[in-house]
C-alpha cells in the first residue's frame, strides 16, 4: 500500500464524520494498525499524529487512543455556544491571581540587561552555586534539608524522572513499580526496554515484605516510588512504613526514585531521602507548584549516583534552560512560590469537599489534600466503556488500565483530575459522571 500518511488519516476522519467511528471507541494499538494496514509503524505513528492534530482523537500513553466526537456543523451567530470539554485528565493547578503574581516577580529581571543577559546564557546540569543553595533550602521539608551540593536541574520534573531512571536501570533490566503507577514511567520502560516489575500496595503504599519477594525472585537494579499523594490512588505513606522501608532497601542494595512531585500539598512526613540519603533519588519541580509554561525539575542525587545522572541529563537533552532557573530562584526566593503554593493547597481542599459532595453514594478513594481522586465503578460499568460514555458527554477521565504496571491487571475504576476545570465546571462534570454511574451501561450509546 502507498498511500501517504495524510490520506489514511483522511479516510478515518471521513470514517469518524460519518459515524462509522464513533465517539469514544478505542483506535487499536500503533503496531496493530500499521500491520492492519500494511504500512510501517512510523507511519501509522504520524496518522495518530495527525489525527491528534486534527482533534480527532484523544489520548496518553499508557492509555490508548479514543475517538472525540466529530466536528459539529457550523452554527448560527445567535445559537448557543457548544459545551466546551472538560479535563478531568490531566491536573494543571492555578490560581486566581498567579499569572500576576508570577509577573510581578520577573518585572526586575526583564528590565535590567545585565540579569537578562546573564539568564540567556547555556548552564549546565549542576547549574550555579547559588541556584543549588537557593533550590536546596526550598526543597527541605519534613525536618530533612538537602546538600546543596547533591541538587542537579532538569527541564521539568518528567525529565529528571526519565534520567534518573534511564541512569539507574540499564535495557533488558527490571524496575520496580507499585502496581498501579505513573503511565509516563510505564512508557519509558517501554523506550528504553526495562522490565517492570508491579509491587503489591495496601492502604500505606508499598509493602515491604512484596518488596523483598520481588527482589528475592525478579531482582530489579531500582524501584520508582511515589509515597506522598501517590497517583493515581492518592495514599500518603505513613512515617512506619517509610522507615521500614528505608531499612529494607539497605539490606536489598537497591536504588529508589522517589517521585515527590506533590509532596507540597502534604507537607510534615519526611521524604524516604531523609531515611536512606545514600539509596534515594528524590524528583521534584516547579510544574505543579507554579506553572508548566516556564518551570524547572529538580534532582536529590547520593554522591554515589550523582554522576550517573549528571550524565543522563546531559546526553539526554535533558537541561533546564537558564532563563527558566533565575526566574524559579527570583520564585522561591521572594515569597512568589510559597504563597501560590498556599493557594493551591486551598484550592485542592475546595475542589476535594466538591468531589465528596457531587459523588456521595460512590466508592471514591481520595486524601483531602490532593488534585484527583480514585472511583471504583459499579460492576454493571467497565472502566473502559465509562470512559467512553463520559467522553461522549464531554468529560475526559482516565481509566485504570493507564496507571496498571501489568497488562490485563487493572481494577474497574477511573482516576479523575479535579485541577484543570474551573470550580464550576468541575462541579457540573462530577454529577454529571455520578449520574452516568446509576444509568444503564448498555443504553448510555443510544441516548
Amino acid at each position: 500500500m502507498n498511500d501517504t500518511y495524510q490520506a489514511i488519516a483522511d479516510r478515518l476522519a471521513a470514517d469518524i464524520a460519518q459515524g462509522r467511528l464513533r465517539p469514544g471507541e478505542r483506535l487499536p494499538p500503533q503496531r496493530d494498525f500499521a500491520h492492519r494496514h500494511g504500512i510501517a509503524n512510523s507511519t501509522a505513528s504520524r496518522v495518530y499524529a495527525e489525527l491528534r492534530r486534527r482533534g480527532l482523537v484523544i489520548g496518553e500513553v499508557g492509555r490508548g487512543t479514543f475517538v472525540r466526537a466529530a466536528s459539529a456543523p457550523p452554527r448560527r451567530a445567535l445559537d448557543e455556544p457548544a459545551v466546551e470539554r472538560v479535563d478531568l485528565e490531566l491536573n494543571f493547578p492555578a490560581v486566581p491571581d498567579q499569572a500576576a503574581l508570577l509577573a510581578r516577580s520577573l518585572s526586575g529581571l526583564v528590565r535590567r540587561t545585565t540579569d537578562l543577559a546573564a539568564s540567556l546564557q547555556p548552564i549546565g546540569v549542576r547549574g550555579t552555586a547559588a541556584a543549588r543553595h537557593v533550590s536546596a533550602t526550598f526543597l527541605a521539608r519534613g525536618g530533612w534539608s538537602p546538600d546543596p551540593a547533591d541538587v542537579l536541574f532538569a527541564g521539568n520534573g518528567k525529565q529528571a524522572i526519565t534520567a534518573s531512571l534511564a541512569a539507574l536501570v540499564p535495557t533488558g533490566e527490571r524496575l520496580g513499580v507499585e502496581a498501579l503507577t505513573y503511565p509516563l514511567v510505564k512508557g519509558v520502560a517501554a523506550r528504553l526496554g526495562m522490565d517492570l516489575v508491579p509491587l503489591a500496595m495496601d492502604d500505606d503504599g508499598v509493602r515491604p515484605d512484596a518488596l523483598a519477594r520481588a527482589q528475592r525472585t525478579t531482582p530489579m537494579r531500582a524501584v520508582y516510588l511515589q509515597p506522598t499523594l501517590h497517583n493515581p490512588l492518592g495514599t500518603t505513606m505513613p512515617r512506619r512504613r517509610r522507615e521500614a522501608l528505608a531499612t529494607l532497601l539497605r539490606q536489598l542494595d537497591l536504588a529508589v526514585v522517589e517521585d515527590a512531585i506533590y509532596d507540597f500539598l502534604a507537607e510534615g512526613l519526611p521524604p524516604l531521602a531523609a531515611l536512606a540519603p545514600e539509596r534515594v533519588v528524590l524528583i521534584d519541580s516547579l510544574t505543579k507548584r507554579l506553572s508548566p509554561g516556564l518551570t524547572a525539575g529538580f534532582v536529590v542525587a547520593p554522591p554515589a549516583l550523582s554522576e550517573r545522572i549528571a550524565l543522563s541529563l546531559r546526553t539526554g537533552a535533558w537541561l533546564v534552560s537558564g532563563f527558566a532557573l533565575e526566574a524559579g530562584m527570583r520564585w522561591m526566593t521572594d515569597g512568589t512560590a510559597l504563597t501560590i503554593m498556599d493557594a493551591k493547597r486551598r484550592d485542592a481542599a475546595a475542589r476535594q469537599a466538591i468531589a465528596r459532595e457531587r459523588l456521595s453514594g460512590l466508592a471514591v478513594r481520595a486524601d483531602p489534600r490532593a488534585y484527583h481522586c480514585w472511583v471504583t465503578l459499579p460492576e454493571a460499568w467497565r472502566a473502559e466503556a465509562f470512559v467512553a460514555a463520559a467522553a461522549r458527554r464531554g468529560i475526559a477521565v482516565t481509566p485504570a488500565a493507564a496507571f496498571a504496571a501489568r497488562p490485563g491487571h487493572a481494577p474497574n475504576a477511573c482516576r479523575l483530575a479535579l485541577a484543570s476545570p474551573d470550580i464550576a465546571a468541575l462541579g457540573a462534570a462530577l454529577t454529571t459522571l455520578a449520574g452516568l454511574t446509576r444509568s444503564d451501561p448498555l443504553a448510555w450509546d443510544t441516548e
